[in-house]
């Protein structure tokens, strides 16, 4: 498995616009709140311990996706769900809403234009056309981007901005090539 310190760096050496990062603070969360709300649809209730529990899919992707993150980072970890928590609850409650589908669809749709046009800003393409574990390091992205702005770990921060500033030399050099 990568480290940390590898995947944000792949995930930022196509993020370094400012513009493209601002339009993925928003586009990322919408995006995440449209495919919560798709899996809240589907449920589970089973019995532990004589305790009915009920709980929907993106209640345990959501889990699993919290543990990758606890495999590479504990605390960035905590700090996605601390900020994302409240993404995913905000996506419990579309539960009953007559347009549920439909909404969750345009805000997925507004979330990826939002993408894409931050990376027109960037002039590269998104980190996940060539490794689609990067659509799970968009979000830890983020939480990174909030934690280390905050001035947590400069190490690593430093660290990823300079193996993503050398992978974006390597990624214009194959560019400018071809």
């Amino acid at each position: 498995m990568k480290t940390v310190l590898e995947q944000l760096s792949t995930y930022k050496s196509v993020h370094l616009n400012a513009s493209n990062i601002k339009t993925h603070f928003f586009g990322i969360p919408l995006i995440i709140w449209s495919i919560a709300v798709l899996l809240t649809r589907v449920s589970f209730e089973f019995s532990l311990a004589g305790i009915t529990v009920a709980m929907t899919l993106a209640t345990i992707v959501s889990v699993i996706v919290l543990f990758y993150y606890l495999l590479l980072s504990p605390i960035l970890a905590l700090w996605a769900f601390v900020l994302f928590g409240p993404v995913i609850y905000s996506a419990h409650l579309t539960v009953g809403i007559e347009y549920q589908v439909y909404l969750a669809i345009a805000v997925f749709v507004g979330g990826w234009i939002l993408q894409f046009i931050g990376h027109a800003y960037e002039k590269a393409k998104p980190a996940f056309v060539d490794d689609l574990n990067q659509l799970f390091i968009g979000p830890l992205f983020l939480i990174a981007e909030v934690y280390f702005g905050l001035g947590f770990n400069k190490e690593l921060a430093q660290q990823v901005d300079s193996l993503a500033n050398e992978k974006r030399a390597l990624f214009d050099q194959a560019k400018q090539i071809q």
